[in-house]
Order: C-alpha cells, then structure tokens, then sequence
C-alpha cells in the first residue's frame, strides 16, 4: 500500500484569537468557503470494496489493531455497521472496572499560561482553561465505567421500548442510520441521556448512571495524570478530532492505540460525552461567567473532544457542555455503573 493511502489528511488550521459568538460553523472549524474532499473519508470508502465479504471476526480484527492503517479501520467500522457488530451488546454493555481511592483531577494554576501557550492558535479564551484549575484530591469508591460510548444501536433499542421522544436531530429525517448502528450516538440532550440510563438499570437491575465528571476524568488520564489519554502529545492518529479531517462520526473503538490506561476507547474524541455533573468551580477555584454560563445559567458539564472539534478538546481536564448556537457540538454520553 502507497505511503499516500496510509497517510491520513491533517487539517491544522490557525486561529489569531478566541472564537467569539459571530463566528459562524465552518469559520470555527477553519474551512474554505468552498466544497473540498477530505482524503480520510475518500481512502476509507475506497477500502470498504477490498474488504467486501470479511467475516464479522476478521473486520473486528481489522478494527481494533493499531497497526492496520486508520483509513481501513475507519472502513471496517463502518462494514460491521451494516454485518451486525457483535461489540455492541444493549444489556450487557462492555463495562471496565476502575478502581476508586484518593484521586487528583484538574490543571495546577501553575500550568495555566503554559497550556494556553501550547494550545495557541485554536481560538481558546482563557476562561475555558482556568475551569480546570486548581489541581485537587477527591475520594472515588471502585466503579465501572462503559468501554465505549452509547452508540446509535443501542438507543434505537432505548426509543422502541419507552417510546422517549428525544430523538437526535443527527438521524436526519427522524430515521435510524442503519451505516451509522455501532457509531456513537449524538445530538442527544442530558435528560435523555439520563433516562437512557435509568431505563437499562431498571432493565438489567443494574446500577446504570452517568459518571461524575471526577470518575470520567480519573478513567481517562489514570494514575499517572496523562493530559490525552494515551500520553502527553497529541496524536491524530488517535483520536477522531477536527485534526484528522474525517469530520463525521467513526465506529466505536476504531482509533486503536487511543486508549486510556484503563482501556476506555472514544474519550479524546468521536463525541462528547455528558457527564452527571452540573458545572460547579473546583474548591479553591472561582465561578468562571464564560459563555456557557451566560447562556444557560446551569449547564451539564461534558467531556471529551469529537469530530468537529480540535484536539484541546480532547485533553482530559477539560471542562465544557453544550454550545446550542453551534451545530458543531457532537454531544453523546458514555454509562457508569455503580458496584
């Protein structure tokens, strides 16, 4: 295979200061005004022919191994939507135990203006780092946490059987995306991603939740703080973020190799993920007034990047939620479990 079909597009652009709220979608996400062809989305529709006829184990075995190039990843994700992909289980949900302790989340303020350094050009306001200060302990019990985000399958199973009506607004025409089944869902509101929990507790007579966002944050750095989830550079090749140019959803788990250390796939990008929490400063910190609270009030603090967002997103300290004047927040949410 030729160096040009491994190699996925990047997309890097510039930005000379924060994105303020005149900014429209494709200037925040620093495209032309005209029609281009992402090579990441070309190379992966190319391989879903060479892969025709793959058994459902040999596209899985494609999927999850970091050595396959993303482009043919990405296809056989996308293949095992429409075969049926066994990972996706709606009442067994593949679930990681985590254990719990005296755990350290957030940014030290010491690391402020050296992270707003390394993050420049991406149009962040100050404010949006500063929700991350001050580092500080807090004491986990052991829990378990989803090893991927809910997916479209799943909620599907959700909607039939309660007949909810949040359906999300990214099932264009209110249909069920058959080639997007064991993609994460999104477009999703907190109150439903809340009683899609409720629903499979009260189904399994398990202990289904959301995770606070301390759990959340804890399951994706692990014990060592890591700033992404598999280290302390950002890596394109792991995570689906605005970097990688792919620009839609992609099949849980199928950027092999970005998993945090306790084998969370998805949390730097694909979606964001509601968390249980509503936004609060950190003890120590301040209330910080940015955007989101001026245009909410309250807000439900998600975490995560996602397709349509750059990779400062996708460090595993930051805070955000939902923007709804934007339609380039992809908001999903990932289960907890209690023990």
């Amino acid at each position: 295979m030729s160096a040009s079909v491994r190699e996925p597009a990047r997309h890097w652009p510039a930005f000379a200061g924060p994105l303020c709220g005149t900014v429209d979608d494709r200037e925040r996400l620093g495209l032309p005004d005209h029609f281009v062809s992402f090579r990441l989305d070309e190379q992966a529709a190319s391989h879903l022919a060479a892969i025709r006829g793959h058994s459902v184990d040999a596209l899985i075995g494609i999927l999850e191994s970091p050595h396959a190039p993303l482009p043919l990843r990405i296809a056989a994700g996308d293949a095992l939507a429409l075969a049926g992909d066994p990972r996706v289980r709606v009442l067994e949900p593949a679930m990681i135990t985590v254990p719990g302790g005296v755990v350290e989340i957030g940014l030290p303020f010491s690391d402020l203006a050296e992270t707003m350094s390394r993050f420049d050009g991406l149009g962040l306001d100050r404010t949006w780092i500063e929700k991350e200060c001050p580092r500080h302990t807090v004491t986990l019990e052991p829990f378990r946490i989803a090893r991927f985000p809910v997916t479209n399958a799943e909620y599907r199973a959700f909607l039939l059987d309660t007949g909810h009506a949040g359906i999300p607004s990214s099932w264009t025409y209110r249909r069920f995306p058959f080639e997007r089944a064991n993609h994460p869902v999104y477009t999703v509101d907190p109150a439903s991603a809340d009683a899609y929990a409720r629903w499979l507790a009260t189904r399994t007579g398990r202990g289904f939740r959301l995770p606070g966002e301390a759990e959340w944050e804890w399951a994706a750095a692990g014990p060592d703080g890591r700033e992404f989830p598999w280290g302390d550079t950002f890596d394109p090749d792991r995570a689906n973020t605005a970097e990688t140019g792919l620009f839609r959803t992609s099949a849980v788990g199928a950027y092999a190799g970005g998993e945090s250390p306790f084998g969370l796939a998805d949390t730097a990008g694909n979606v964001e993920e509601y968390c249980a929490d509503e936004y609060a400063p950190y003890p120590g910190g301040h209330p910080v007034d940015d955007h989101l609270a001026q245009m909410h009030g309250s807000y439900r603090i998600a975490r995560g990047g996602s397709f349509a967002r750059f990779r400062d997103l996708a460090r595993v300290r930051r805070r955000h939620g939902h923007n709804p004047r934007s339609a380039t927040y992809a908001m999903g949410f990932r289960l907890a479990e209690t023990l």
